[in-house]
């Protein structure tokens, strides 16, 4: 089996670096708090290294699923960058959420090294990445991006090239910016029947099983009932991910209404101290409003 490096063990890193180890991959991670690596480690057996470089030095393919663009060019590029490590003909994966001019620029860095980049941002939450069904949307060269579906399929449930370098980031964008609207609307819905006097548990087991229906709806709408938003994909992610579908559509000239809305309502949230708190969370100001 290949060698592969993972870099970065947060909530969706650590259980799909776990599934590769299990998988028969031979795995080194690294993590910048060394102490998730060891505990990765004790859990998973494989490797840890001190730095992207070191991780990466002798790799087939490395996964980097990090925070944001200055995170992921300090692991690909920084004095101890896992660049600097890797040998031509080996393969970056990146499943961060960036700006797809990140993903060029380091694209053609890698390019100049002789490595393959495949931008490669994931959806389907932590739930997803701990039960391996991810869905994976991927931008490069198709022969890259050939060698590196069947690392990738061992933690998705579909993994597809959309197009280029850079086709991945727009996918992505184009997953959050429909999320942003649903979430709001089902908050909408499930708000106006607490204030209408509503069981909104019996309206969501109608209205879902008609044209209403939504993942969101079918996974969020009990704990948003509940008052309950410790879990899943944070605001203070979605606010930066937001951001980003919002700058790109200044530069390709995209209209985003909703999105822009919905980003304040969400800057609402952090203003509320959601910050942490699931994106569902967006019912919480609507209650705050009365």
């Amino acid at each position: 089996m290949a060698k592969v490096a993972f870099l970065g063990l947060g909530v969706m890193g650590y259980p799909m670096a776990g599934h590769l180890q299990a998988a028969g991959y031979d795995v080194t991670v690294y993590n910048r708090t060394a102490s998730k690596a060891e505990a990765w480690v004790d859990q998973h057996g494989g490797a840890m290294a001190a730095t992207p470089k070191e991780a990466a030095t002798g790799a087939d393919f490395v996964m980097a699923c990090v925070g944001n663009d200055d995170d992921l060019r300090s692991v690909c590029t920084g004095e101890s960058g896992a660049f600097h490590g890797m040998t031509a003909g080996a393969t970056f994966v990146d499943h961060t959420t960036v700006s797809a001019k990140v993903t060029r620029e380091l694209y053609e860095a890698a390019q100049a090294k002789g490595l393959g980049f495949v931008d490669a941002p994931i959806s389907g939450g932590q739930a997803g990445a701990e039960n391996a069904v991810l869905s994976i949307m991927c931008g490069g060269d198709q022969p890259v991006f050939d060698a590196a579906e069947p690392v990738m399929q061992v933690y998705s449930k579909i993994c597809r090239r959309i197009g280029e370098s850079g086709a991945g980031q727009m996918t992505k964008m184009c997953n959050q910016i429909a999320i942003a609207g649903l979430v709001q609307g089902l908050s909408e819905a499930l708000h106006f029947a607490e204030k209408a006097g509503l069981d909104g548990r019996a309206v969501v087991e109608v209205i879902s099983q008609g044209a209403a229906g939504s993942w969101q709806m079918a996974n969020r709408y009990e704990t948003m009932l509940d008052d309950h938003f410790d879990h899943g994909f944070a605001v203070d992610w979605m606010r930066k991910d937001l951001g980003i579908c919002l700058d790109t559509a200044d530069e390709t000239g995209a209209s985003l209404p909703v999105t822009a809305l919905v980003d304040q309502f969400y800057k609402d949230v952090q203003k509320l101290g959601g910050g942490r708190w699931d994106t569902s969370s967006l019912i919480k100001r609507l209650r705050a409003l009365g």
